[in-house]
């Protein structure tokens, strides 16, 4: 089976959305399949000089050139430029590929694009939603829930769900809004968020030198590892620490990573008064991520409750339960699909301090119930949460749009 991915970026840029395409792709190729790849203009500069194909890791990419023109640069306007450029170099490559299936990924813009080449071609189209771009524009201050940029943003998603031969997506929540908004059940497939669980094993020692060089000798250490966005909810998590340190001293706060709320994040931490309780690492390198999480005792997700989170898995939770590590997140929705509160994970109630810090109190206070909640945590994953269980079920997907069905269908 040959199978065209059209994407919104691609490697050498680092994001989940990568990490995603990335698990997804190796897991087809082992199934034998062929797969294909074309990023659209939002690539840009990850591309070396403009070029059409890349080859990054061993993996050839073809790119849609970056839009150029000064309607590009405006509002509402710079969509259409991206539908353009990602038409016009499918035009050029679907003839010579000859895929059975056009795979377009999370923008709708994509899918657009996918669907009027599919069209033109003879193609069937998957469109595969893993957030609704809308939303996540809102939390990024580029967009106003209920505003022109929003609606049009909606308004092209639910185009392009009703016009695909086949949906999936990567969580129930987002499953559910799109039957909210008419898409029929049997159109839509989920294909969950997963790990690479050989790539995961319980936590190491932590490294003594680098716990020295951050002040974390003899320290319970509470953490997060990731992107600084304001929907992560970091600020809850600064306002929580004055409570913890006053029944728990020893502990201290990593912050590992950067983003739009570093600049607060900083500023908040000194008016709260907890210069050396908090660390702030800044970036480091991928291939050095994991001494950060061998210093940490407690992981913890403080997502803010709003239509992003409460639609959306994230993939940080999974990759901690995979690692057996202990683990404290809101209950926003996304959390709620992944981490069965007192089991596998602590769940707090979304946007209250006071719960945050009531939780990993308790947590802290439970010592006895740590290993088994880690054995629960990585079985979870192990069993439920896998690459060659997610990707399986694309099989029965591309099988019913083009008849090569086989008895590697879903499991």
């Amino acid at each position: 089976m040959r199978i065209l991915h059209v994407l919104d970026h691609s490697a050498p840029l680092h994001s989940g959305y990568t990490f995603r395409t990335l698990s997804i792709l190796r897991e087809q190729r082992r199934r034998g399949w062929e797969t294909f790849h074309l990023t659209g203009p939002k690539q840009g500069r990850g591309s070396e000089d403009g070029a059409k194909e890349e080859t990054v890791d061993g993996w050839q990419f073809f790119r849609a050139p970056p839009t150029a023109n000064l309607l590009a640069r405006l509002p509402l306007s710079n969509q259409v430029s991206v539908i353009h450029e990602l038409g016009k170099r499918l035009q050029q490559i679907v003839p010579v590929l000859r895929p059975d299936v056009i795979h377009a990924h999370s923008p709708a813009l994509n899918a657009i694009a996918a669907l009027q080449a599919g069209q033109r071609f003879g193609v069937p189209v998957v469109y595969e939603v893993r957030a609704f771009w809308e939303d996540a524009a809102v939390d990024q201050g580029t967009s106003r829930e209920g505003g022109p940029r929003y609606r049009l943003s909606r308004a092209l998603e639910s185009f392009a769900l009703r016009r695909a031969d086949a949906v999936t997506t990567i969580c129930d929540g987002l499953r559910q809004d799109m039957l909210a908004r008419g898409i029929p059940a049997q159109r839509i497939t989920v294909i969950p968020n997963a790990v690479d669980i050989e790539n995961f094993a319980p936590g190491a020692a932590p490294d003594p030198a680098l716990a020295a060089s951050l002040g974390l000798e003899g320290k319970r250490v509470l953490g997060f590892i990731g992107s600084f966005y304001a929907y992560e909810g970091l600020p809850l998590l600064l306002q929580a620490m004055p409570r913890l340190l006053q029944r728990h001293p020893d502990l201290r706060l990593l912050l590992v990573g950067g983003g739009p709320q570093d600049a607060h994040l900083r500023t908040l931490s000194a008016a709260l008064g907890l210069d050396g309780r908090v660390i702030f690492t800044g970036r480091v390198p991928h291939d050095q991520v994991q001494r950060y999480y061998d210093l940490v005792n407690v992981l913890v997700y403080p997502r803010l409750p709003m239509r992003l989170t409460d639609l959306v898995t994230p993939l940080k939770p999974l990759e901690a339960m995979a690692q057996g590590r202990l683990l404290v997140a809101s209950d926003v929705g996304g959390h709620r699909e992944l981490i069965e509160d007192r089991l596998t994970g602590w769940l707090f109630k979304a946007g209250e301090v006071q719960s945050l810090a009531d939780t990993l109190c308790e947590l802290l206070a439970a010592p006895e119930r740590w290993d088994a909640m880690r054995a629960a945590a990585r079985q979870f994953v192990e069993i439920e949460r896998n690459w060659p269980r997610s990707v399986s079920r694309y099989q029965q997907v591309y099988g019913q749009l083009t008849g090569q069905l086989s008895d590697q269908a879903v499991q």
